[in-house]
């Protein structure tokens, strides 16, 4: 059981400039035993009210350094606080607020709200187990107007999908990755260089691009991209939720409509789905 959707502000200040992380945390506890389940005897539950003020006060007491750092403080406090807690899990998301710039110059107390993927993380713990950190992006928004196609697929009688050798390919991503047991690493930095890595695999170099045969293809392209560049991450899983375009017949309208007004189809979405993983980590 647990608690979702804790949603809080936490402000900094340094002076004259001040810094904010906006984050939405869901708490996941399992405990020793099932007597409330089995029996109706509460004894052992931690109200879920209890869960989102000690999110709060963690909040309030040690600052929220990084998501992960996060985290790992909300797990390791269930887990030397309560004795009957055998599981915990916590969930951080952060709001994508970035510092205003004026002419290039940061300001010291504005922030906008860019759309341009939300950060993710999680720490889970079993009592006498490692605690292990996973990272992600999601809601990550790309798109490339040539460059991609879809070719040479299987086709039976009910096929009515053309080929194509040149389309828009524009996709909702969501990337979580692993890093393991926990390790001192500089979580910021990574999770930057993972969405660079995003970025690149799925554009390719920008005076030519990249041809993408596939959805799938280019979803595996991200994921070598990840593992070759990040040596702390063992484990990638991305999932593109495509987000075709259709071209506009004008004919009718005495115009011929060269790939130039398209409109978004926006549901049913197709998606494709991958994990993959160091060999040595997977046997593990």
């Amino acid at each position: 059981y647990g608690k979702n959707t804790i949603k809080f502000l936490r402000l900094h200040r340094e002076g004259k400039k001040n810094f904010i992380k906006e984050v939405e945390v869901c708490t996941h506890l399992r405990l020793t035993s099932a007597q409330e389940y089995l029996n109706g005897n509460n004894s052992l539950v931690i109200p879920t009210d209890t869960m989102k003020n000690i999110v709060l006060v963690l909040a309030k007491k040690n600052g929220i350094p990084t998501l992960e750092q996060f985290a790992i403080d909300i797990c390791k406090h269930f887990m030397t606080t309560f004795s009957q807690v055998a599981y915990v899990k916590a969930y951080v998301q952060e709001a994508p607020w970035q510092r205003v710039h004026e002419n290039g110059v940061p300001h010291i107390h504005s922030f906008i709200c860019v759309a341009d993927g939300i950060r993710f993380c999680e720490a889970e713990q079993c009592r006498n187990g490692p605690l292990v950190i996973s990272a992600g992006i999601k809601d990550l928004k790309l798109m490339k107007t040539t460059q991609s196609g879809f070719e040479g697929f299987y086709k039976n009688e009910h096929t009515t999908l053309p080929e194509t050798k040149d389309r828009i390919l524009c996709g909702e991503f969501f990337c979580k990755w692993s890093y393991g047991e926990r390790r001192d690493f500089d979580f910021d930095c990574i999770w930057n260089q993972i969405r660079e890595c995003i970025l690149e695999a799925f554009s390719g170099p920008p005076d030519s691009g990249e041809y993408s045969p596939s959805y799938q293809k280019t979803v595996n392209r991200i994921q070598m991209l990840v593992l070759s560049k990040t040596s702390q991450v063992q484990v990638v899983e991305v999932v593109l939720n495509n987000i075709p375009y259709n071209v506009v017949d004008m004919k009718n309208l005495g115009l011929t409509n060269d790939n130039e007004v398209l409109v978004p189809v926006e549901i049913p979405y197709a998606f494709c789905s991958c994990t993959l993983g160091r060999k040595k980590f997977l046997e593990a």
